[in-house]
C-alpha cells in the first residue's frame, strides 16, 4: 500500500503569489505588496545573505496542519485542506530561516482578514504545530486575548482537534487536560491567558496568538507577550484581528509599521503582516471589494449572507460601520463616525508646504487643552483660483510631557519624535510656548481672525488683544458649531479642504461623532475620553470664520478692529 501523496505546498504558495501579481486573483494594494516581497526576497538571498530559505520547513507546518480536522460547522470532523492564501501565509513566515544559527527569521506575523474567514482555525493549528512538531523542548505555547473567553477561542479549536485525533496524542504523548494541552516528553504547554485576572510576568514564550487585537485597549498584554519572546531563538508572535474602531491603540500601531514595512518606507526583516481588505478607491458596496477583503470567499464565506448584512447597512446608516470594519476589514475610527475617512484620504496633498503660504491670507482656530488634553492650532489658508475656493489646512499640536510618558495612545511618543507632536516640560501644557508660536504666525502670514473657545484661553486672548492680534470668541454651542461642522463635511467630500497627511489630525478626525438633534443640527463628540477630537474642533472654529468671511459684505468690520453685529 502506498503512502498518500502530500501536496506541494511550495507550489501552492509561489502560484498564489504569482496570480495575486498578475491580476487573476482579485487582491488588494496590501496583499499585492506582501506577495511581491516574498518574491523579492527569494531573489535576493537566493545564493546568500543574512536568510535562507527552507521549502522543507515551510511545507512542513501545512503538512501537519492537514493532518488536523475541522471542529465547527459544515465542516466539522472532516480534514483540513489549506487554502492558497493560508498556504501562502504559513509557507513564508515559516519557511524562512536565519542563515547564522538556523532560528525563525520572522518572529512578529501579523494578520488582518475580515470576520469568517477561518483566521481562528489556522491559528489554532499553528499553535499545535508549535507546541509538538516544532522541535522546541519545553516549548510555552499561549493564547492571549482581552478576556478569557475570547482567548479560549484559539485554545479551545485547539483542544479539540487534539482530542479528534488518536493519531496525534500517541505520536508526541500529548495529554488534554481541562485547562492546558501538555506533552510530558518534552515539557510543552499550551495555555489560555487574558488580561482578566491572569499573570503575565516570568513567561518564556515560544508562540503567543494574540486573538483580535484591534480589541486590546492598552498596549500591557502586547508589550508584556513581546518582552517573553527575547528568551528562545525562534520564538513567534503571531497576531490576528479584524479591523477595529480604535486608531489610537496597540493593534493600529502595529498595523501601521507593518504597512509602512510592506511599503517598504521602513526596514524590519522580523515582521510578516499580511492585510486582506478593500482598496481605499472601492466602492465598499461592491463585490470586488468584498471579495478583496474575504479570501475565503465563497468557502467559509457565504457570499448570501454577506449580502444580506450589506443591503441592511445600505438601508440602515448606523450600521455601516460595523459591516465595514467586521466584513470589509475597514477600520472606521468610531463606531458612529462623522467623516467619511476614505473621502478624508483623498484630501491628503504631500504638496503642500507651510512657507509657500509666507503673507497670504489666514485664519486660525486654537484650542487650548491643560493636562491630558491636546491643545491643536489650526491654521486655514484660502485659496483663490478659477472655480470655487479651496482651503488649505495645517496644524501644531501640543501636549506635556507627562501626559506623552502615561499616555494610553501609545502613538504620542512617535508622534513626539518625528516632530509632529511638541512636548512642553511638566504635567502642564506650557501655553507660553503656544503664545509665542502665534505671535510667530501673526508675523508671518495675514491673519485675519484667531478663532478660540474661551476655556482657558481668556488670560491669552487678553493679552494678544492688546497687541491688536484678531482674536475672535467662539463658545462651544451647537448654534456655532452645526453650520460650519457640515460645511466642512461638504468640503472633504467635495475634495476642497487640502491637508498634508499629519496623522494626528486624522486620527482626530476619525475619532469624531456628530451628535444630531432634533432640529437637524449637529455637534463634534467623542465616545471615549482617550479619543482626541481638540484638532478637528479648532478646524471647524477656524472654517467657520472663514466661510463666514467668504459670504459677508461686512467683513471690513473686523478688519477695521470695529465690534461686529453677529454673534458666534
Amino acid at each position: 500500500m502506498t503512502a498518500k501523496k502530500t501536496r506541494d505546498h511550495c507550489a501552492i504558495a509561489a502560484d498564489y503569489a504569482a496570480r495575486v501579481l498578475d491580476g487573476s486573483q482579485l487582491a488588494c494594494k496590501w496583499v499585492k505588496l506582501a506577495c511581491q516581497r516574498q518574491r523579492d526576497d527569494l531573489k535576493r538571498w537566493k545564493e546568500d545573505g543574512p536568510f535562507v530559505w527552507d521549502p522543507e520547513a515551510a511545507s512542513r507546518v501545512c503538512r501537519f496542519i492537514e493532518l488536523l480536522t475541522h471542529t465547527k460547522g459544515e465542516l466539522a470532523g472532516q480534514r483540513i485542506k489549506l487554502e492558497p492564501w493560508q498556504v501562502f501565509i504559513l509557507t513564508t513566515a515559516f519557511g524562512w530561516r536565519r542563515r547564522e544559527d538556523g532560528g525563525r527569521r520572522f518572529r512578529r506575523v501579523y494578520i488582518e482578514v475580515a470576520r469568517g474567514n477561518g483566521k481562528s482555525c489556522l491559528s489554532s493549528g499553528v499553535a499545535l504545530y508549535c507546541l509538538v512538531a516544532d522541535n522546541e523542548p519545553g516549548a510555552e505555547v499561549y493564547s492571549f486575548a482581552t478576556t478569557r473567553d475570547q482567548a479560549k477561542i484559539v485554545f479551545g479549536d485547539a483542544k479539540r482537534m487534539a482530542e479528534l485525533n488518536l493519531p496525534l496524542r500517541k505520536r508526541f504523548g500529548l495529554e488534554v487536560l481541562a485547562n492546558a494541552l501538555y506533552v510530558p516528553g518534552t515539557g510543552s504547554t499550551f495555555q489560555a491567558k487574558s488580561a482578566e485576572g491572569s499573570t503575565l510576568d516570568g513567561l518564556n514564550t515560544h508562540l503567543a496568538v494574540v486573538d483580535e487585537l484591534h480589541a486590546h485597549k492598552t498596549r500591557a498584554v502586547y508589550d508584556v507577550v513581546e518582552t517573553s519572546l527575547g528568551k528562545r531563538r525562534s520564538s513567534l508572535l503571531w497576531c490576528i484581528t479584524t479591523a477595529g474602531f480604535d486608531t489610537s491603540g496597540i493593534c493600529y500601531e502595529v498595523r501601521t509599521m507593518s504597512t509602512r514595512v510592506l511599503e517598504r518606507q521602513a526596514i524590519d526583516e522580523t515582521q510578516f503582516a499580511v492585510i486582506y481588505t478593500a482598496d481605499e478607491d472601492d466602492d465598499w458596496t461592491s463585490p470586488e471589494a468584498l471579495e478583496k477583503a474575504n479570501p475565503n470567499w465563497r468557502v467559509s464565506v457565504r457570499p448570501e449572507m454577506i449580502l444580506s448584512l450589506l443591503a441592511k447597512a445600505k438601508a440602515l446608516p448606523s450600521a455601516i460601520n460595523n459591516f465595514k470594519t467586521k466584513h470589509l476589514d475597514i477600520w472606521c475610527s468610531a463606531s458612529n463616525a462623522w467623516m467619511d475617512m476614505g473621502a478624508w484620504a483623498q484630501c491628503e496633498d504631500h504638496s503642500l508646504r507651510l512657507e509657500d503660504f509666507e503673507g497670504e491670507r489666514c485664519i486660525i482656530g486654537l484650542d487650548l487643552g491643560s493636562k491630558n488634553d491636546m491643545t491643536a492650532k489650526v491654521k486655514v489658508f484660502p485659496i483663490e483660483t478659477d472655480g470655487p475656493t479651496r482651503y488649505a489646512v495645517f496644524c501644531d499640536f501640543y501636549l506635556p510631557e507627562r501626559a506623552v510618558e502615561n499616555a494610553v495612545n501609545s502613538q504620542y511618543s512617535g508622534w513626539a519624535e518625528e516632530g509632529l507632536l511638541h512636548v512642553t516640560p511638566g504635567a502642564m501644557t506650557d501655553l507660553n510656548v503656544v503664545e509665542e508660536d502665534l505671535r510667530e504666525d501673526l508675523s508671518r502670514f495675514n491673519v485675519e481672525a484667531v478663532v478660540y473657545d474661551p476655556w482657558q484661553a481668556t488670560q491669552m486672548a487678553t493679552t494678544l488683544s492688546e497687541d491688536d492680534a484678531p482674536m475672535v470668541e467662539c463658545r462651544m454651542t451647537v448654534q456655532n458649531m452645526s453650520d460650519p461642522m457640515k460645511s466642512v463635511e461638504a468640503l472633504v467630500l467635495d475634495r476642497r479642504l487640502l491637508h498634508d497627511g499629519t496623522p494626528i489630525l486624522t486620527w482626530m478626525m476619525g475619532n469624531v461623532v456628530a451628535k444630531l438633534d432634533a432640529k437637524d443640527n449637529i455637534f463634534p463628540r467623542k465616545e471615549r475620553y482617550e479619543q482626541k477630537i481638540d484638532g478637528v474642533i479648532a478646524l471647524i472654529m477656524a472654517m467657520g470664520n472663514a466661510l463666514a468671511d467668504d459670504n459677508d459684505d461686512f467683513k471690513g468690520f473686523v478688519e477695521s478692529g470695529q465690534e461686529t453685529f453677529f454673534e458666534w
